[in-house]
């Protein structure tokens, strides 16, 4: 296998890589900005601003040959984009965390590949079998990585002493005493489940828009400006007669709010609709417990947080639910691609049509050079 084959076909396991480690910075820079009283609503509203003006002068230029015309249908699935995802999503997981914990929105959040997998379906985008191995393979390794970031998460077991951890104190967030009383439990929970949902929606939207709208980064775009205006009309409700909270200096805010609409927005937008387009939304968010693998692996080396037995047997439990998702969706892909191949064989090559064409014009001259000779 050459250089170039092996590295194009890498292409979107990198890429859902990059996606991820993106994310567990983002979790870090916002808890900080929210830490220190930033309103969740008015972070949404500057991270996709910033987005927004970062990715447009690029949709701009580049997609301008692309880029088809604006329809009333498409603006309405970009305005319901705009709203699942950068609104929705985002100020109810942070709401939901506020509410319950922090262990317990990140291990909620992590069905996001099961409820994306059953949309998927109930959309025909993905197309299961139950006697089809791959079929198996892709439902079980679903539910294999949610079980496994649930594992990771809620199952602690005994300390691991780690070389680079001895001797050092680690960062812990206080949670507070006792726990949540079960009425915020309830609450948060349900918060948060319903963001999940409404992250899974905005992925299997963001697939079926790119199919008429094949411009990944002028979506990107839209996506971010309507993220923008509609979460400002929805900060200026909940904010109202709060100026203070719209006040922004070089501190971790603006950090914060900068990193997120630079990476996890835009390019974040961007790059999984590029991966949706041959791999389907599945693929993309199959990855997602890995943020909690990336998260603990830089948790002991940078804060030196204590590495638990469950953690780890749970990171491999998701490898192994991914490896049966990929293995899955790569027989998908391969399956099209030689659907694909076979199409475009039987189909007539440019020389054949010439040929076949030079062929009716010989036959038709010969009938009217008969007819002439007969008259």
């Amino acid at each position: 296998m050459s250089t170039s084959k092996a590295f194009r076909r890498a292409k979107p396991f990198l890429a859902v890589l990059f996606l991820q480690f993106g994310l567990a910075g983002m979790d870090i820079l916002s808890k900080a900005a929210l830490n220190e009283g930033m309103s969740n609503y008015v972070f949404v509203v500057y991270r996709h601003a910033i987005a927004t003006i970062v990715i447009a002068p690029f949709a701009i230029i580049l997609d301008k040959k692309v880029r088809p015309k604006m329809t009333k249908a498409m603006f309405g699935k970009i305005l319901l984009l705009g709203f699942l995802e950068p609104v929705v999503d985002q100020n109810l997981y942070i709401m939901g965390m506020k509410n319950t914990t922090a262990t317990f929105a990140a291990a909620m959040c992590n069905v996001l590949p099961a409820i994306t997998f059953v949309i998927a379906c109930i959309f025909g985008l993905e197309k299961v079998k139950l006697k089809s191995i791959r079929s198996q393979a892709k439902v079980g390794g679903t539910l294999t990585t949610v079980g496994g970031a649930m594992l990771m998460t809620l199952v602690k077991g005994p300390v691991i002493d780690l070389i680079w951890t001895k001797g050092r104190t680690g960062t812990h967030i206080s949670q507070g005493s006792g726990g949540v009383d079960l009425q915020h439990s309830v609450r948060g929970s349900l918060m948060i489940t319903a963001g999940c949902f409404s992250w899974a929606c905005f992925m299997v939207l963001q697939a079926i828009t790119l199919e008429t709208y094949p411009a990944e980064l002028s979506l990107t775009a839209w996506i971010c400006l309507m993220g923008t205006l509609e979460g400002g009309v929805v900060a200026l409700v909940m904010e109202r007669g709060n100026a203070a909270a719209w006040s922004l200096s070089l501190d971790t805010k603006l950090l914060a709010a900068v990193y997120s609409g630079v990476f996890c927005s835009g390019l974040a937008y961007y790059v999984q609709g590029i991966i949706m387009k041959d791999r389907g939304p599945v693929f993309v968010t199959a990855f997602n417990p890995l943020s909690m693998i990336i998260v603990a692996i830089l948790g002991s080396f940078i804060l030196a947080e204590k590495m638990y037995l469950g953690r780890v047997i749970g990171a491999f439990v998701i490898v192994a639910g991914l490896y049966l998702v990929v293995w899955g969706k790569s027989k998908d892909y391969k399956s099209e691609t030689k659907t694909l191949s076979t199409d475009v064989q039987k189909a007539p090559n440019s020389g054949q049509m010439i040929e076949a064409s030079n062929n009716n014009h010989v036959e038709n001259h010969k009938v009217i050079t008969i007819n002439q000779f007969t008259e």
